[in-house]
């Protein structure tokens, strides 16, 4: 925005999806400031907020849960900037939500505290966050229903006559995400070519619910990585 300023798009947990002017970043005293600007910081605000305002000011700042190991971890970070662009390419909303925040937060927090295998979170975090954007999965896996439809968002007795839909093998699994919690999470089980291969259903599955989601790129490192 200026030589000090910038420009920082944050979830706030009373108004929503907001844009807001923070001076004084750049320069030898800021770099504590500079920290908490890193992508999905969980951060605590003081802020000039006037209703209808594009661009609102933010008085006070600071890191409001400091991450332990995902500054560390090579898996965690790459989930982090993954989920970072998922979030900002689909949350428009500028009205509070509750439960999406709570979700958000603390989702970021238990992916900071967990000491077991991560491989599967960024999965179980779109999945879970479909609830709050309006596409959650309508019924689950059975024998009777083992295709899950990516236009419908159903899953289905039949193969659609179309190519968008999970197999049955990745219907199974993408109706277990469905009903997990974060507890649950450590016990859930993929292949590496399961998880790549659900990994771009959801991404599709986005693509077809959310005008907004377009050109996601960060999921090529997660291909590599797990």
């Amino acid at each position: 925005y200026s030589d000090s300023g910038v420009i920082a798009k944050v979830y706030t947990e009373q108004f929503g999806l907001q844009s807001y002017l923070i001076n004084s970043v750049h320069g030898k005293k800021s770099a504590t400031r500079a920290a908490v600007l890193q992508p999905l910081t969980l951060a605590e605000c003081v802020v000039y907020h006037k209703e209808r305002r594009q661009l609102n000011r933010v008085r006070e700042i600071k890191c409001e849960h400091p991450y332990v190991t995902i500054p560390h971890d090579i898996f965690k970070s790459s989930i982090l900037l993954f989920l970072n662009e998922i979030l900002y390419k689909s949350i428009r909303e500028e009205e509070k939500n509750p439960g999406l925040f709570e979700f958000i937060y603390t989702s970021l927090r238990l992916l900071d505290l967990k000491t077991d295998n991560c491989s599967n979170f960024h999965l179980f975090f779109m999945t879970q966050l479909t609830r709050y954007l309006g596409f959650f999965p309508d019924g689950r896996y059975s024998a009777e229903t083992p295709y899950f439809d990516l236009q419908a968002g159903s899953f289905k007795m039949r193969e659609p006559a179309h190519p968008l839909y999970l197999d049955k093998d990745l219907s199974e699994k993408f109706s277990e995400l469905t009903t997990l919690s974060h507890a649950g999470l450590e016990r859930f089980r993929l292949s590496n070519q399961q998880r790549k291969a659900l990994l771009g259903k959801l991404i599709t599955y986005y693509e077809l619910h959310l005008a907004s989601i377009q050109d996601i790129r960060s999921h090529k490192v997660l291909e590599d990585i797990f």
